[in-house]
C-alpha cells in the first residue's frame, strides 16, 4: 500500500487565487508500497458529504477501509456515528494552508466535491465553480503531487469525479451547463491531475439520480438501491448522455480504488436498465478492461 506520510510539515502557503496556467506546489514525504488499495487502508474522501462522496464514505467503511473525510464545519454532522473507521476533518480546500495537515497515513484520495452548474444558495462563501471545480481540485492534486516528487514515492491512486460534457462544452445541451465554466473547471483539473505525475483515475457521470443521500445513517445509505436500473455502461471518451445512479457511481469509484484495470483512465458512466454488476469485483474488473471509445 502506498502511505502518504507528513513528517514535520511546514507551509508558506499564502491563500491565492490560481489559474490553470499556474497551480502551487507542496512538498511533503510520500512513501509507496503497492498499486491497489487493500482493507484497512485509509483513504482521503473530498465531497464526503455530498451525495456521491457520503455513498462512497459509507461503502469504504462497510469494507474495512478507512476513511479520513473533508468537511466543512456546517456539514460535519452528516457522518456522525459512522464509527471508529471514520475521522472527520473540518477543512476548507479553496485553503492550501488547510489541507497540508490532513496526509499523514493517507493511502489514496477521492475528490468528489462539486457545486451546481448555475446561481444557488450552494455558491454563498465563495463556493461557486471556479474556486470549488478547480481551485480546490488544484490544491488538493499539486499538494499530493508535491509530496511524491520531494520522496519519490506515489500514492496508489487519486480518483476525480468530475461529470459527463467536460470534453463537449460547446456543443448542446452541454454549453448550456457550462455558462457559468462548471465543465471547464472541471476539465482543468482532469488536465492537471493526469499530468501530475500521479496514478489517477476519473469518473464522469451523467446527470445524478438516487438521492442525494445526504445526512442518511450508514445502514440507510448501504441498503439504497437504484431500481430496476442497476447496470452500467462504461466509456473511455466524453461520449454518454442520459442519467447515473449516485449508487453506482459511488460503487464504481470503490471498486476502482482496488483494481488495476482502472490506473490512469477516464471513464463516462451512465446507468441502465438490468441487473448489473453489483458489488462483484470480478465483474466490476471486467467492465473497466474491457471500456471502449463509444
Amino acid at each position: 500500500m502506498a502511505i502518504l506520510h507528513q513528517k514535520s510539515l511546514q507551509t508558506s502557503y499564502q491563500r491565492q487565487r490560481l489559474t490553470s496556467k499556474a497551480p502551487t506546489r507542496s512538498r511533503q514525504r510520500l512513501v509507496v508500497r503497492a498499486g491497489i488499495l487493500e482493507p484497512g487502508a485509509t483513504v482521503l474522501v473530498a465531497g464526503a458529504t455530498g451525495g456521491v462522496g457520503q455513498l462512497v464514505s459509507a461503502k469504504l467503511i462497510e469494507r474495512g477501509f478507512k476513511v479520513k473525510a473533508i468537511a466543512r464545519p456546517r456539514s460535519a454532522k452528516a457522518l456522525e456515528g459512522y464509527g471508529p473507521n471514520l475521522q472527520v476533518v473540518q477543512a476548507d480546500l479553496k485553503d492550501p494552508t488547510a489541507i497540508g495537515s490532513l496526509f499523514g497515513d493517507i493511502e489514496a484520495i477521492v475528490c468528489a466535491t462539486g457545486t451546481t452548474a448555475f446561481p444557488s444558495d450552494r455558491w454563498n462563501g465563495d463556493n461557486g465553480p471556479r474556486p470549488t471545480d478547480w481551485e480546490a481540485n488544484a490544491n488538493l492534486i499539486n499538494i499530493a503531487a508535491g509530496a511524491m516528487k520531494a520522496s519519490g514515492g506515489d500514492l496508489a491512486r487519486f480518483l476525480l469525479v468530475t461529470s459527463a460534457g467536460v470534453e463537449r462544452q460547446k456543443e448542446l445541451p452541454w454549453a448550456i451547463l457550462n455558462l457559468f465554466g462548471v465543465l471547464k473547471y472541471k476539465r482543468d483539473a482532469e488536465e492537471l491531475l493526469m499530468k501530475s505525475g500521479l496514478p489517477w483515475t476519473i469518473i464522469r457521470p451523467s446527470r445524478l439520480t438516487d438521492g442525494p443521500y445526504t445526512s442518511f445513517d450508514l445502514n440507510t445509505l448501504l441498503q439504497a438501491t437504484a431500481g430496476s436500473r442497476q447496470d452500467v455502461t462504461l466509456s473511455l471518451s466524453d461520449s454518454l448522455a442520459g442519467e447515473a445512479s449516485r449508487i453506482a457511481v459511488a460503487e464504481a469509484v470503490v471498486q476502482a480504488l482496488t483494481c488495476s484495470q482502472s490506473e490512469n483512465k477516464a471513464f463516462a458512466l451512465s446507468s441502465k436498465e438490468g441487473e448489473g454488476p453489483g458489488t462483484d469485483e470480478t465483474k466490476w474488473k471486467t467492465l473497466f478492461a474491457n471500456a471502449q471509445l463509444y
